[in-house]
């Protein structure tokens, strides 16, 4: 009674509103959406006009050429994924989706048919369908947001912290009191970023509702009903509804909204109240086509009703042809006082008719786990196949038709092996939608269970996935113990192949938080087992374990044999053998990232990338995505850099682990420092989020993100707090510092303290990290030594060896294709080798500005690029320091000076111009104060350097 039908009464300033975000959405350009808020909130509670309001907007926004898109969520169907994004979807331009390139990749959005994909790059093929469909300004409208479905409250926080930067605007309608905490949460965040303008909806007032929606009617009778709606216009209008069939004013005003609605039943005939019954009870699939079957019907006489329905205006018909009741508060009261036993038979006759028109599964288990009341394995079997295809995209849909199964599933022997697989399905769903305790203590129950001695690998699998969840909770403890504890049981012992999966899962637990020693001798047992076995893959997995093991610690030596083995068997496998693989690959790539094999690293993260993708192995993707990341960072590919981060932190939120998340978050702090340039507060910030994530954790991965924060500070010019943060990473002696990147982190603190003056500290750290790089022979870690001596050679005054060593710097960057260090080394040893006292000091100087800075500019990397400007002056007033002291000199001292510079000697020069030895001194010196320089040598050097026309522009 909310919708289009009713007029719209009052709410000026709202329009007001709405008629500035349209415009600002149409007069933009395509693609120019900074600055513009990204989604509309409006709230407020049942019946108060929220969609009547958002039927306005959509009017005036088609009156102004945008396209608009309408769905609902529904409040029986919470359940069934996307449901509002399938709705709104359906009247997108079947060409908008035939042209766009990755429609196959949406279809979950599209029509709720089952990919098997990560719904975390659904997310982004989604962002990426409606950037492609925003030729012209579109609007999509989420109607009653507070009954949606987790994996559209997901995809929705997605387009809230990632904006479409297109003419897009997204408008959500709510009841606040029944929003869901994450969608209010959501909402929240994106108001204080601005993607998000909310308009809150109060009740109307007295003068609104009596003059625009009680035309004629006596102004006490108006005034009565107006007080008794409390400016509700759902309630005044049922009132008035009810008084045009008789009902009294003076009951009126004393009947509450449910029971007046209810009324509205009294005439109708039996049969009649049970069309509207199952209109109710179908919600979204009540057609007439799905009546009939359900209700046992003939069309025809179906027809006469509904035409009586849709007169008494309880009925409406929207778009393809589906009925609805005419408010959602209507249907929630019929549906709700509907027989139980009437709502399960229409249910289970549902079910079967949407089965026979080949219907998605999540719609047909909606209606299945309505109707089960007890053990149906055809029913229990929609429900499964429903789950399983919705595990990737939707699992949190999964997990609970995973659980209606399991509650019914009968506790008997032949179910046990079943009830063991579905529980540790659901677990992994769990896990994988952000809810590890629930997913942990499932998986205790599942290791509860009596063995079934079938080799299937159930238990197993079970500890594996239970150690995941409690490293992902920060409980390595824990999981280490788990894990050994399953590893030593005698009865039954576990099979080899057990072992191996066991195995290899302790291995993982370091670097993490256990000391890679501690099972460098379970990792070499798992390695032989694999052998045994003939299982290829699992000897690459095991070295891939030991390389990182190995690289972490700083053994180069073992840790190179270690992955080049496992580089040559990964690479000789198929895909297909790969499955088991993923995290394995992610090990490789971070060893050969930390033996600086760039490119090695980042051709087996994209590997890695690609099989867990199209496995479903979303716990692994922040690792391979932030191997790569860490790859761009270190090769100066900023943009991409923090892209995959972006991507990283997606994924992370959704697992909802701290540890992992604090990791995430530094990489993506550093890759920011990088790429931002000088000023810019975000880097400190994701900085200090990645710390508070951390907590107290004295882990690798903790240390990162302290690291990074290290990093970020003394970036935005704060040494003390950097050297606070390096410090708190590496704890006594820096022991928890990662020892083969130690090098690397010490610079900061080098830096810190030649900043502050502290040269004595600076010196201890340089001579430390010198002793290591040296002992680790990577090139990258031996340049940052190099820049630590060269920053305290600046301090003591030594140009020219800060200078050298600068250089020396850059060729190790090089080596290794650390195009980021290279140019940053460059850079800094820019103005002292153009200081030097002759034009190849300028020269060298001036070249090395210029590939740096070229280097920073093609890697997007605004903090060297803004090095690069920093230091420009300092290197063009030296490259311009020649011809600009010589102008200085009058033509009697060029002349003198150039006489100089052919070697000959004062008495000489005097002989040659017919002037005295004396004048000939003056002049000499006058050409010393001048220019600078205090010997003949360094003024024939000056001399012989000259060029004409020299000059220096950026």
């Amino acid at each position: 009674m909310t919708t289009e039908r009713t007029p719209l009464a009052g709410r000026e300033a709202e329009l007001g509103r709405l008629d500035r975000l349209l415009a600002d959405l149409t007069g933009v350009q395509a693609g120019d959406a900074h600055g513009r808020p990204a989604v509309l909130d409006v709230s407020g509670e049942a019946g108060i006009g929220k969609s009547r309001l958002v039927h306005e907007l959509c009017s005036r926004a088609t009156r102004r050429g945008a396209t608009v898109l309408r769905g609902r969520a529904t409040e029986y169907e919470h359940h069934i994924p996307f449901q509002p994004f399938i709705d709104a979807f359906a009247d997108l331009d079947p060409g908008a989706v035939d042209s766009f390139p990755a429609a196959a990749e949406v279809a979950p959005v599209l029509s709720g048919a089952p990919r098997r994909a990560d719904r975390f790059g659904l997310h982004r093929a989604t962002a990426a369908l409606l950037t492609h469909a925003a030729a012209s300004p579109l609007v999509v409208v989420l109607d009653d947001m507070h009954w949606a479905d987790d994996a559209s409250l997901e995809l929705l926080d997605h387009l809230v912290r990632h904006p479409v930067r297109a003419r897009v605007l997204l408008v959500l309608a709510r009841r606040d009191r029944q929003s869901p905490a994450p969608l209010a949460a959501t909402l929240a965040r994106g108001a204080d970023t601005g993607a998000v303008r909310r308009t809150v909806l109060g009740p109307l007032g007295e003068r609104e509702c009596v003059e625009l929606l009680t035309p004629g009617l006596a102004r006490d009778e108006a005034v009565r009903l107006y007080t008794a709606s409390e400016g509700n216009p759902l309630y005044l209008l049922t009132l008035l509804q009810a008084r045009r069939e008789g009902a009294p004013v003076s009951r009126l005003s004393t009947t509450g909204l449910d029971a007046l609605l209810l009324d509205e039943l009294t005439p109708l005939t039996p049969a009649q109240r049970r069309l509207v019954e199952t209109v109710a009870v179908l919600g979204d699939h009540a057609t007439p086509a799905l009546l009939g079957p359900v209700t046992g019907r003939e069309l025809a006489e179906l027809a006469a009703d509904l035409a009586v329905l849709t007169r008494r205006d309880l009925l409406r018909t929207g778009r393809h042809g589906r009925l609805a009741l005419r408010h959602p508060v209507l249907r929630g009261l019929v549906h709700d006082r509907t027989d139980p036993w009437l709502r399960t038979q229409t249910h289970r006759l549902a079910a079967t008719e949407l089965a026979l028109a080949g219907a998605p599964p999540a719609e047909r288990a909606h209606h299945a786990e309505r109707s089960l009341s007890g053990w149906d394995p055809q029913l229990a079997a929609m429900l499964t196949e429903a789950a399983e295809q919705a595990a990737h995209t939707a699992p949190a849909s999964c997990a609970h038709w995973l659980e209606v199964v399991l509650r019914h599933l009968p506790h008997t022997p032949e179910h046990l092996h079943r009830r063991g697989e579905l529980m540790l399905l659901r677990a992994r769903t769990l896990g994988s939608c952000g809810q590890l305790r629930e997913s942990r203590d499932l998986l205790h129950q599942v290791i509860a269970l009596p063995d079934p001695g079938d080799g299937s690998g159930v238990r197993a699998s079970a500890v594996v996935l239970c150690a995941v969840m409690e490293r992902h909770l920060g409980r390595y403890t824990e999981a280490v113990a788990l894990l050994r504890r399953e590893l030593s049981r005698t009865d039954p012992p576990p099979s080899p192949a057990d072992q191996l999966a066991l195995g290899l899962e302790l291995g993982h637990s370091a670097p993490h938080d256990t000391s890679y020693p501690t099972v460098r001798s379970t990792v070499a047992r798992t390695l032989e087992v694999a052998r045994s076995l003939g299982d290829q893959a699992g000897v690459a997995g095991a070295l891939a374990v030991g390389a990182l093991g190995e690289a972490y610690e700083g053994a180069t030596a073992t840790a190179a044999d270690f992955a080049r083995r496992a580089a040559a068997l990964v690479d000789s496998l198929p895909d297909d053998d790969l499955t088991g693989l993923c995290e394995p690959l992610a090990r490789l790539g971070w060893a050969e990232a930390f033996l600086e094999r760039f490119a090695d690293a980042e051709r087996h993260a994209d590997r890695g990338l690609a099989v867990a993708r199209r496995t479903g192995q979303l716990h692994l993707l922040p690792h391979l995505l932030l191997c790569k990341a860490h790859v761009r960072i270190q090769t100066c590919r900023l943009a991409s850099a923090v892209e995959l981060a972006d991507e990283a932190e997606d994924i992370a939120r959704g697992i909802g682990s701290d540890e992992l998340l604090a990791f995430v978050l530094g990489t993506k702090a550093h890759a920011l420092v990088d790429a931002c340039p000088p000023g810019d507060p975000r880097p400190l910030a994701v900085a200090e989020e990645a710390v508070a994530a951390a907590g107290l954790g004295l882990n690798w991965w903790a240390s990162i993100a302290w690291c990074t924060l290290g990093y970020a500070a003394l970036t935005a010019g704060d040494p003390v707090r950097a050297r606070e943060a390096m410090l708190r990473a590496g704890g006594p002696g820096l022991h928890r510092m990662q020892p083969s990147m130690r090098p690397l982190f010490m610079e900061v603190l080098v830096t810190a303290a030649v900043v502050t003056g502290d040269l004595d500290e600076a010196k201890q750290w340089a001579e430390r990290a010198r002793e290591e790089a040296e002992s680790l022979d990577l090139p990258l870690q031996r340049a940052s030594a190099m820049r630590s001596a060269a920053h305290i050679r600046l301090g003591l005054g030594d140009g020219r060896a800060a200078a050298e060593l600068f250089v020396a710097a850059a060729d190790e960057s090089a080596r290794s294709g650390a195009a980021f260090w290279e140019a940053f080394s460059l850079l800094l040893g820019a103005p002292p080798l153009a200081a030097e006292p002759s034009l190849n000091g300028a020269r060298r100087g001036e070249a090395a500005w210029r590939r740096g800075q070229r280097i920073a500019a093609a890697g997007g990397c605004g903090m060297l690029t803004g090095l690069a400007e920093a230091v420009r002056p300092a290197v063009a007033d030296a490259a311009d320091g020649p011809e600009r002291r010589l102008a200085e000199l009058t033509a009697r001292e060029r002349e003198i000076a150039g006489l100089v510079t052919e070697g000959l000697t004062s008495p000489a020069i005097a002989d040659r111009l017919c002037l005295s030895r004396r004048t000939v001194e003056t002049h000499i010196s006058r050409i010393y104060r001048k220019t600078g320089v205090s010997s003949r040598a360094a003024l024939a050097g000056l001399m012989a350097g000259r060029t004409p026309g020299h000059s220096f522009s950026g």
